[in-house]
């Protein structure tokens, strides 16, 4: 049996295995042997975070990458996708730069993100459609009502008159203007009630 202790550590950090030892390791992992998938792991998973986090400058980010190398390289040594197994190391690191590279032009493509200023923080407003179908549904309850009645509540909601002033306008007494009014409120609730249920 080949051992899988790498038979020198370059002052670099990069593991350097024989080509026996690659090739077992490489077979290994392809028969789904679990002591050879680790071994892959323990040999590579730092070298493979030092170089992710040198080209990306995001430890989270070289994190999951790393990951990512290590999930795609033991998938493609299990479908016997290395042709040279005495490559193995080539293949790891090859396998890396794609993967980096793949990841930063990704990342090109996004848009800038700026965080936001809390002075631009605004308020939510209410959903626009729904301020319009209330404004619509209101009109037709309106539409509904006789003119006097209409004049009423014209001149109570939005001219903000009290019944006197508005009977003195429309020649009526205090006490009949205010019973319309309560009576054409009713008839508008009870109408929008309706109409917002179709």
């Amino acid at each position: 049996m080949v051992s899988l202790a790498p038979t020198v550590t370059a002052p670099a950090g990069h593991v350097f295995l024989t080509p026996q030892q690659q090739r077992a390791i490489a077979e290994g992992v392809r028969t789904r042997d679990g002591p050879a998938e680790e071994e892959l792991v323990r040999l590579f998973s730092a070298r493979l975070g030092v170089m992710a986090r040198n080209r990306l400058r995001d430890p989270e980010a070289a994190r999951d990458l790393t990951q990512d190398v290590l999930l795609t390289v033991i998938r493609a040594l299990r479908n016997g996708q290395l042709r040279d197994p005495e490559r193995l190391t080539g293949f790891v690191y090859g396998t890396a730069r794609n993967l980096i590279n793949n990841h930063l032009r990704t990342r090109a493509r996004l848009p800038a993100e700026e965080p936001l200023d809390d002075d631009l923080l605004v308020t939510c407003t209410p959903d626009l459609l729904e301020e319009a179908e209330r404004g619509t549904l209101a009109r037709r309850a309106l539409s509904a009502l006789d003119a006097t009645s209409r004049t009423i509540l014209t001149l109570t909601l939005v001219e903000d008159l009290k019944p006197a002033a508005i009977a003195k306008q429309l020649g009526l007494t205090p006490e009949v203007v205010r019973t319309r009014k309560s009576r054409a409120l009713r008839q508008i609730a009870e109408r929008f009630k309706a109409l917002s249920r179709i």
